[in-house]
């Protein structure tokens, strides 16, 4: 127990944690192990993962064939600079093999080390190709509420959770935020069109407001993960495809959560039949098992790239993009989803466990389920007639939680909403013991 306490001791003297404030630190828990859905602490304790640890260890805890790919690539280049005049194998081919499985149009990618880096990327090449083609004053971007795309400066920026932003204001000048879709909550102002339609005209309505010639680009999840696995309606991506064709606004898609099979696709916006012009990746594309991201855009950006003067290039970069170890373990990552079949997996098993989460829909408390593949929410509310959320005071997703950590499931919840995101991996009976603590935990502090 001495070790334990030092140990605790310690983090607290030398580590900031995200989101950090010491009251919500006091429980920490100290991960020493995963395998498969499981993660074990410094205890001995065994609790399922419920959110995959951070939406992004898709293919499970524990894969030998990762760590071999880390350790081999070491073994013969761990890093080098990927700047322009410089390049490695694995880099390569892992363009060759997103070229393959990405969206038709977009051929062409840029590696960073995470989420956040790649919203930045998103956003300056938007800018960058406005400038190219002679449409300097297009450098706004419109975000939706709830929407989440990192916390650095310009990513907060857009990030749509007001929690976020402010001891660091004033934010970046350039973002404006539209409402979500979420189907549970939203109100449709034009009763003549669908819900979808109506809520993605938000975005028309914005653009004229703001001017279409300053307007560079609109950055949507295909599904909004932190801000509560929130699925927009069926109609809404296509009508948000044609406003931005319509305005010349870049559809930047952030499948940063979405990518590599979590929804039961490839990719997100698969579902709806559009492409983007830029799409940002990161999380499921190793796992998690090592730092990475990026960015890929369609081959008409691709070509401005390639076709401007040389004082005029596109000047950004990172010291990791590229990083050989990192593109080594993607490429065996990919190659895992592939044998394994983990994206028709997470499609099955997605609809078992939406399946079994909608039965929880009669508990008291319960005022909405939602979810796509292997990502789910259940929604907690005072009143299931009337939608009103529990008062703040009450503290009843905290609640929540606390029961669910009890029974050995450990999972995120925002606000009074229960978000879940397994590994693509996890055995049906496991998933059928989370849904199981999810009800009982709900029934002991709603009931």
């Amino acid at each position: 127990m001495l070790i334990d306490h030092d140990l605790i001791e310690s983090d607290h003297a030398h580590v900031l944690h995200s989101l950090y404030h010491p009251s919500a630190h006091q429980a920490m828990k100290l991960w020493v192990r995963g395998q498969g859905a499981i993660v074990t602490d410094m205890h001995g304790q065994e609790f399922i993962d419920g959110l995959s640890g951070l939406w992004n260890v898709n293919v499970g805890h524990g894969r030998e064939e990762l760590a071999r790919a880390a350790y081999e690539q070491m073994q013969q280049l761990a890093y080098y600079s990927s700047y322009v005049g410089s390049s490695n194998l694995p880099t390569i081919k892992l363009g060759e093999k997103l070229a393959e499985l990405m969206y038709p149009s977009i051929n062409t990618f840029f590696f960073t080390s995470g989420g956040a880096e790649s919203t930045e990327s998103s956003f300056k090449t938007a800018r960058f190709y406005w400038k190219a083609v002679g449409k300097p004053d297009k450098v706004k971007f419109i975000s939706r509420i709830k929407g989440y795309h990192g916390v650095t400066m310009a990513a907060m920026s857009a990030t749509g959770l007001p929690a976020y932003w402010p001891m660091f204001e004033p934010r970046v000048p350039g973002f404006v935020h539209i409402d979500s879709p979420y189907p549970y909550r939203f109100v449709n102002p034009t009763p003549e069109v669908s819900d979808g339609i109506a809520a993605a005209n938000l975005l028309e309505a914005a653009i004229l407001r703001e001017g279409p010639e300053t307007v560079a680009g609109f950055i949507a999840e295909p599904i909004q993960g932190a801000g509560g696995v929130i699925v927009p309606q069926d109609d809404y991506f296509q009508r948000i495809r044609e406003i931005c064709d319509t305005y010349e606004v870049l559809l930047i898609a952030d499948e940063v959560i979405t990518g590599f099979g979590r929804t039961g696709r490839w990719f997100g916006l698969e579902d709806y039949g559009i492409e983007p012009d830029i799409i940002q990746f990161a999380k499921g594309i190793t796992s998690g098992y090592v730092p990475l991201g990026g960015i890929g855009v369609n081959d008409t950006i691709r070509d401005v790239i390639e076709t401007v003067p040389g004082e005029k290039r596109w000047m950004h970069a990172f010291t990791y993009s590229g990083h050989p170890t990192s593109c080594a373990v993607a490429l065996a990552n990919i190659d895992l989803i592939e044998r394994e079949g983990l994206v028709a997996r997470a499609a099955e098993v997605g609809a078992h466990m939406n399946n079994a989460l909608n039965e929880l829909g009669t508990l008291a408390g319960v005022g909405n389920v939602r979810g796509k593949g292997m990502m789910a929410a259940v929604e907690l509310v005072a009143d299931k007639a009337t939608k009103a959320p529990f008062p703040p005071a009450e503290n009843v997703g905290g609640r929540v939680q606390k029961e669910m950590t009890s029974r050995g499931l450990f999972t995120r919840v925002v606000g009074d909403t229960i978000c879940i995101a397994p590994p693509l991996v996890t055995p049906v009976e496991t998933i059928d013991r989370m849904v199981a603590i999810i009800g009982e935990s709900i029934t002991a502090v709603c009931q």
